[in-house]
């Protein structure tokens, strides 16, 4: 089978600078799939598909939630977590905006603005993990612990499962 040539985003050049090892996974990408469709495309569990969430407070301070694919993120519980009073997920454009990746393919490294990350916490126990690696149907594998070591992802408990 012939490997595909990914061409590098602010993300793969992120983890090449920061010395991370990775894999590199295309799949073709459906509009609204979601998590669902990359992990049926890769044959993999969607549970190890991390979704990229930028989200902002009740100042409009965005931020990045990282959540199983097959969950959704309790806002409630976040803020509550985190200290603030209300989380909501951004308007496309306004996450577009805050991270310089289009919508389904945001990944949370090299963004364009730095934000605070945070992870939830199930996802640090996995063995390996596939995320977005800067552009709609592409993914990469990494180890869970790149999250908290290179990106200070700080771990939630705010998991609701679909």
């Amino acid at each position: 089978m012939k490997k595909e040539h990914v061409s590098e985003t602010p993300a793969t050049q992120f983890l090449h600078r920061q010395g991370i090892e990775f894999s590199s996974h295309i799949y073709a990408y459906e509009a609204h799939g979601g998590t669902r469709v990359s992990a049926r495309e890769l044959g993999v569990d969607e549970h190890c598909v991390v979704k990229t969430l930028v989200m902002e407070d009740e100042h409009g301070k965005p931020l990045i939630v990282l959540m199983h694919g097959d969950c959704k993120v309790s806002t409630k519980e976040l803020a509550r977590q985190i200290a603030r009073k209300k989380i909501e997920p951004c308007a496309p454009e306004v996450a577009q905006r805050h991270s310089g990746y289009l919508v389904g393919g945001t990944s949370p490294f090299g963004t364009k603005k730095a934000m605070p990350v945070f992870v939830e916490r199930s996802i640090l126990d996995l063995p390996q993990i596939y995320i977005n690696g800067g552009k709609r149907g592409f993914l990469v594998c990494l180890a869970p612990e790149v999250l908290t070591r290179v990106l200070a992802a700080t771990p939630v408990d705010a998991a609701l499962r679909d």
